[in-house]
């Protein structure tokens, strides 16, 4: 099995000096995080099949950041933790968790359980896509390139990260409080205004490309939606 994209979450450096090569070497593709904010960020933007998730992160306790990945997401999340009270797992358990391995861990017990719990949720045998599509639009997510059927469409990384929920969810409203999280972190999840500056930049490129102008619906008050089957 080779291909699959692993988000490990742990602000330890020696865990992930340990990490890192040790996924590498069983053919996942790793992507890190050091706290929540950019945990929740990278589960949004990086399609991970996996997250491996430290509870001690520096800026919010890792169940919250648990609690907001399963408000939109149903991947796989195992929770790596010192912390081996009863208590801890059975509030990790409940709020989502599919598995709790405590630390320190043999490197072929936690593979093992990686496994089981991308088998639990149909994962295992499907690499991510390189390229998401939804209708004429194409994001190549390693080139970081968006395409509009043969027209390349220029996009910042905040724009790009945007465009990416949104296709990820097509045909599905994603809420403003989801996108903000996701993508510019705690500190602005009021922020609703400032979203809806960059909405509006990246409707504009989309339809300078030839996009219609109602592939992006505005849900009043909730978020937005991209139509699943959008002609442009």
């Amino acid at each position: 099995m080779t291909g699959l994209r692993i988000l490990v979450v742990d602000d330890e450096p020696q865990i992930m000096r340990f990490l890192k090569p040790s996924l590498k070497a069983a053919g996942y593709d790793v992507v890190a995080a050091s706290d929540g904010k950019d945990a929740l960020r990278a589960a949004a933007t990086q399609s991970p099949d996996l997250i491996l998730l430290d509870l001690g992160l520096p800026d919010m306790d890792g169940k919250a950041v648990l609690q907001q990945i399963r408000g939109w997401s149903k991947v796989p999340v195992i929770i790596l933790s010192a912390r081996d009270r009863e208590a801890e797992k059975i509030a990790a358990l409940d709020l989502g968790a599919d598995d709790y391995v405590n630390k320190p861990f043999a490197m072929g017990e936690l593979l093992a359980r990686m496994r089981a719990a991308l088998r639990h949720r149909g994962s295992e045998p499907q690499a991510a896509a390189p390229v998401l599509r939804v209708g004429p639009l194409a994001l190549d997510i390693p080139a970081h390139a968006a395409s509009l059927g043969d027209k390349p469409v220029k996009l910042t990384r905040k724009e790009f990260d945007l465009l990416h929920i949104l296709m990820r969810n097509a045909g599905r409203v994603v809420t403003h409080r989801q996108i903000l999280l996701s993508i510019w972190g705690a500190s602005h999840v009021e922020d609703v205004q400032y979203l809806r500056v960059f909405m509006g930049q990246l409707r504009q490129k989309l339809q300078a490309a030839g996009a219609a102008p109602d592939l992006i619906q505005t849900e009043l008050g909730i978020g937005y939606r991209l139509e699943a089957a959008s002609d442009a």
